[in-house]
């Protein structure tokens, strides 16, 4: 599984890196234009990402703004439905608004920081790439 992890703060960069290296390749980004460049450059190499972790709350581009963008460079891309990247929000913001704008722009999962290992393994097995053993 090929990962793009979008977080601005080293701490839970680095965690989520060690949650997810077991279960694939993780590529870092540090703000929203970083990772639909990086997004881009995947896609156009043929080595599309499976999965984006995206935090919300990053300078110069953030979360929403960057899962706008990639799913606009999908769409040019003829990419649509279950063959567009799986993107799990991660946010400290659990507010109904952030949660419900983050679904109508097109992730599959919402985490609440802080990360819990278990919590995102769940959210990443719901989505069909892994098989967590209780």
């Amino acid at each position: 599984m090929n990962i793009l992890i979008v977080e601005d703060d080293f701490v839970c960069r680095r965690l989520l890196q060690r949650c997810l290296a077991g279960y694939g390749d993780c590529d870092v980004a540090i703000n929203g234009i970083e990772a639909v460049d990086v997004f881009k450059v995947a896609l156009d190499e043929g080595h599309p990402y499976d999965l984006i972790c995206l935090d919300i709350m990053m300078p110069k581009m953030n979360g929403h703004q960057a899962l706008e963008a990639i799913r606009q460079v999908e769409t040019e891309h003829g990419i649509s439905g279950p063959d567009c990247v799986k993107v799990i929000m991660t946010t400290v913001l659990a507010d109904s608004r952030n949660v419900m704008d983050a679904f109508r722009e097109g992730c599959g999962s919402y985490v609440v920081k802080p990360i819990d290992k278990q919590n995102l393994l769940n959210e990443v097995e719901r989505l069909g790439f892994i098989s967590v053993k209780v």
